[in-house]
């Protein structure tokens, strides 16, 4: 009873009203502490050391200015757990106006045990120490969670303050790269980058970016892995979980905005007419530790203690960087060689991953280790290639990024690299055709690997180098831009240098005059636009048809032939049309010229109209205890029947398929009356019964469309339900007082969106991304049930069977009674939004 008690207690604080939500930033310079631990025979600074261990020997001094007129008292504290009082030889004091903490600063080794590590600056007031260690005993569980805050947020500010000191670096020096650069820093340090303002002028980006800066960091599952190791129990389990609540990091606030809030609300309660506690969160600064704070210090009563966090006391929890394309290859030779890597952007913005290099094997065995730098700008580690210099290589190469994690060796991901050899270069196939002087022509270069291409130039017939534009659309293929407009026919060079070669490969190209090829023109009956077939249809300005006149699309080229999408002036007139063949067409150009062709009328292409469709649930889906609202929710494993009707041909052939697939196209489906999936009602109505499960696997999700074909023309895409995943709701616990949440339990909760205690939503709490849990936090249901809102289709809003518990009453009283001694806030009801006072 008593972890229930705990419980409840951490929730109410952690759900304290919202009234004033956004925390005071933290701008004020503080204090600069100089730290480094000491294991066996090793020293580090504190910004490489992720986490610590028994035994460890950390050095501390405060490093203050001469003219320091106050006495601080820096006390280093050890703790074990939310429930365990720490024993008083665990409290470390250090006098810094003597001569030997001052100058020499002070030393302590980690004792067995221990968890977590806290720092405080006192002003010095006789009976300080013993405050400071009766406050700490006498409410552990406070100062483990402020512990765990501290280190949040901290480790989340250093991806915002590397976050913009990269969009500074880059205003100042080149505005327009912030454009390219943001989606790569957004994607290392995982920050939110607004889309907007990279559609601004390059000047104005750079501001635009900045702004609501304590919002734009995101949940990091790393470094909320390593700082949850600060709370340990199961009275923790709740404690980790108050934060998911809206008001905290998943659903109003940033996770760095929770954590501020979490902190201050725990301070709050611990407010003396003494001593109150600020918060100072420590930048790493090589072996020193500066810290800000979000509030002047005060020297007079309630005189300000500050609060630092120092490493959890933990296993090493080692970053899981990974490649961001496993089956990339890059080139070994490549001057400043960029891997892209995401999943730890702790290894980006903090100095844990230190001393990194990329191994890399030659051909007679010998390992080359090339230094390795991590670059948010680029998106990846910078490897230093100059050190490979002659060494011998196979054509093929694999590397491995290695280095130290704090003290610990650590093996990163593996790369596949590739040498610079001879290669054979030639054209796509059908690409000879489009090599037409007078416009800009676009080639694809094959090779077994083009990795390592550096430039591309074009020599025309009179030696003159003309610049080309390219990039690389598969691991063998470059596109090529090619500027014909001012060239004649005839014989042409590309040159292709590569990464480590002088001399550049020539390939040989022939050029050609257009022959200005119109190979016709074709409509289906009913429909608005046609297809125009044939050579340099970039020219073409309308076409004449059937006395309607129709207008370019945008063109595309296929091995040499161009197809030109024509659009229809007027479709009232265009929609008339029956089929025909052989009608006379007019083709104007833009310089005047008219080109007689011919055109078809083909039959019109199928259409069918949805009558209806039934869902046949599973027994999976009357267990997962939700009851779906809308007739377009299709869960995975039922079995959906819909009826069609044909309008076109006037009665369904027994060869017409039904395609389904998802609106990705990523996974489809083929019904026909071949395979089972259709049966004829009578001539004109069809019924289709689709097996999601069986026919999609359980890969597939979201909205479903569906479109007859029949003999390889098909209709229009129409939409047909949403396939929804259903998570299994267990059951639901609930207090007896109505102001504290409820647990709700199940399996696969990360197939929520959303859960609210009334069918408006008006206070939903939002399951966060990646969510791992069988349990959650949720507001009393008001009538009885919970709504939810499913990660597959959000917009719908469904109620829930699953029936309320409410648990006996307990130890509960008591918490409740200590919190309002403790001059708790008033807490907001989940239901009704008015502030009360915990019983």
């Amino acid at each position: 009873m008593t972890l229930i008690r705990c419980i409840f207690t951490l929730f109410a604080i952690a759900m304290t009203s919202i009234a004033a939500a956004v925390p005071a930033p933290f701008d004020l310079a503080g204090p600069t502490l100089e730290v480094r631990v000491t294991r066996g025979n090793t020293t580090l600074p504190a910004s490489q050391v992720p986490n610590l261990a028994p035994g460890d020997r950390v050095w501390i001094k405060a490093d203050l200015p001469e003219t320091q007129s106050v006495e601080y008292l820096m006390v280093a504290a050890f703790l074990s757990g939310s429930t365990n009082p720490p024993p008083e030889k665990w409290f470390f004091a250090c006098k810094i106006w003597k001569d030997k903490c001052g100058k020499e600063g002070l030393t302590v080794t980690v004792p067995q045990g221990a968890q977590q590590v806290l720092l405080f600056l006192a002003p010095h007031t006789g009976g300080d120490l013993r405050t400071l260690v009766g406050a700490v005993r006498g409410r552990p569980g406070a100062f483990v969670r402020t512990s765990q805050d501290l280190n949040q947020a901290a480790l989340d500010r250093s991806r915002l303050e590397r976050f913009l000191a990269a969009v500074h670096v880059l205003n100042e020096g080149d505005p327009s790269k912030l454009k390219e650069a943001a989606p790569l820093l957004a994607r290392s340090l995982a920050i939110k980058v607004e889309e907007k303002c990279l559609d601004r002028i390059p000047e104005l980006q750079a501001s635009c970016l900045m702004q609501g800066q304590e919002a734009l960091i995101l949940n990091d599952g790393h470094s909320t892995s390593i700082v949850e190791a600060l709370t340990s129990g199961p009275g923790s389990d709740l404690a980790m979980e108050a934060s998911y609540t809206p008001q905290l990091s998943y659903g109003y606030y940033s996770p760095y905005i929770a954590s501020v809030l979490d902190v201050a609300r725990i301070f709050e309660s611990f407010r003396t007419a003494q001593y109150q506690y600020i918060p100072a969160l420590a930048s790493q600064r090589g072996d020193k530790l500066a810290l800000t704070l979000n509030a002047a210090p005060s020297f007079h009563s309630p005189m300000s203690v500050l609060v630092i966090g120092l490493p959890a006391v933990e296993s090493p929890q080692l970053p899981p960087l990974h490649a961001v394309d496993p089956k990339e290859i890059f080139c070994v030779r490549r001057s400043s060689l960029v891997l892209p890597v995401d999943g730890a952007p702790l290894a980006f913005s903090t100095g844990y991953a230190h001393d990194l290099t990329l191994n890399v094997t030659g051909s007679d065995g010998k390992m080359i280790a090339l230094p390795a730098k991590a670059d948010p700008i680029q998106g990846g580690y910078v490897v230093d290639t100059t050190g490979l210099g002659n060494a011998a290589l196979g054509d093929s190469v694999h590397a491995a990024l290695k280095g130290y994690w704090g003290f610990e060796p650590y093996e990163g991901p593996t790369f596949h690299l590739i040498n610079v050899h001879a290669k054979s270069w030639e054209l796509a196939a059908g690409d000879e055709a489009a090599l037409i002087v007078g416009r800009q022509n676009t080639i694809h270069l094959q090779a077994d690997s083009v990795s390592c291409v550096d430039a591309i130039m074009l020599k025309d017939p009179g030696g003159k180098e003309l610049k080309v534009d390219w990039k690389t659309t598969r691991p063998d293929e470059v596109e090529i831009k090619l500027p014909l407009q001012g060239t004649s026919p005839g014989a042409m060079t590309l040159l292709v240098k590569q990464f480590g070669n002088n001399q550049a490969d020539p390939i040989q190209i022939h050029t050609f005059a257009d022959a200005g090829r119109i190979d016709g023109f074709s409509i289906h009956a009913g429909d608005l636009v046609g297809i125009l077939k044939g050579n340099r249809l970039d020219e073409v300005a309308s076409l004449g048809f059937k006395n309607n006149v129709f207008v370019p699309g945008e063109l595309t080229s296929t091995h040499g032939v161009d197809e030109l999408p024509m659009v229809a002036q007027d479709p009232l007139a265009v929609t008339s049309l029956k089929p025909e063949r052989g009608i006379a067409a007019k083709v104007t150009l833009k310089d005047g010229r008219v080109l007689l062709s011919t055109g078809n009328i083909d039959a019109p292409r199928p259409a069918v109209t949805l009558l209806g469709m039934s869902v046949q649930p599973s027994a999976s889906s009357h267990d997962s205890n939700i009851l779906l609202a809308h007739p377009s929710e299709l869960p995975q494993d039922a079995v959906l029947t819909f009826s069609l009707r044909t309008s076109s041909p006037a009665a369904f052939a027994r060869d017409e398929i039904i395609e389904v697939t998802t609106s990705d196209e990523s996974s489809s489906a083929t019904l026909s009356f071949a395979n089972g999936g259709m049966i004829l009602e009578n001539s004109q109505v069809a019924v289709v019964t689709l097996n999601p499960a069986k026919v999609f696997g359980g890969a597939a999700f979201g909205p479903l469309q569906f479109r007859i074909n029949y003999k390889g023309v098909v209709g229009d895409w129409q939409p047909l339900a949403n396939l929804v995943r259903l998570p299994m709701l267990k059951e639901l616990k609930c207090p007896a007082t109505p102001e504290l949440a409820c647990k709700l339990s199940g399996s696969n909760l990360f197939l929520i969106d959303s859960v609210s205690s009334d069918a408006e939503f008006t206070r939903p709490v939002k399951v966060p991304d990646g969510f791992l849990g069988s349990a959650l936090p949720v507001p009393h249901p008001r009538n009885g049930a919970l709504f939810v809102k499913l990660r597959d289709i959000p917009s719908v809003i469904n109620s829930t069977s699953v029936v309320a518990q409410e648990i006996a009453p307990s130890a509960d009283e008591a918490a409740r009674t200590e919190v309002r001694g403790s001059a708790v806030p008033a807490v907001a009801h989940p239901d009704t939004g008015g502030a009360q006072t915990p019983p």
